[in-house]
């Protein structure tokens, strides 16, 4: 069975940093690819970064030059580095695994409904002023 437990997030004020982690089992992170997408209320379900194994990363837009997403393959783990956060960061962060298109793109939908990858619970992310 996949498990992916998300640890990191909490409360920050604006211009503040989290590193969210995600540890995996059960998971070959062989030929994959794993991220981070999240989802705010009313919202749909955004991909913020991905990296696969072979050290390739994708980061969305609004993100660029502020998060940086790294992983220790012998830990099972990622990293999501958030750096100068602002208040539209809050939301629900959720590790994902094998749950990604090409081109990468955002799911129209309720993360932990997505049918398809793995995904973890989600992490709280909130960025206040």
């Amino acid at each position: 069975e996949v498990q992916l437990v998300e640890s990191g997030g909490d409360s920050v004020q604006v211009g503040g940093s989290l590193r969210l982690s995600c540890r995996s089992s059960g998971f070959t992170f062989v030929d994959s690819e794993m991220g981070w997408y999240r989802q705010a209320p009313g919202n749909e379900c955004e991909l913020v970064s991905s990296i696969h194994d072979d050290g390739s990363t994708y980061y969305t837009h609004s993100v660029k030059g502020r998060f940086t997403i790294s992983q220790d393959l012998a830990e099972r783990t990622i990293y999501l580095q958030m750096n100068n956060l602002t208040p539209e960061d809050s939301a629900v962060y959720y590790c994902a695994a094998d749950a990604f298109s090409l081109p990468h793109d955002d799911y129209d939908g309720s993360c932990l409904g997505a049918p398809f990858g793995y995904w973890g619970q989600g992490t709280q992310v909130t960025v206040s002023s």
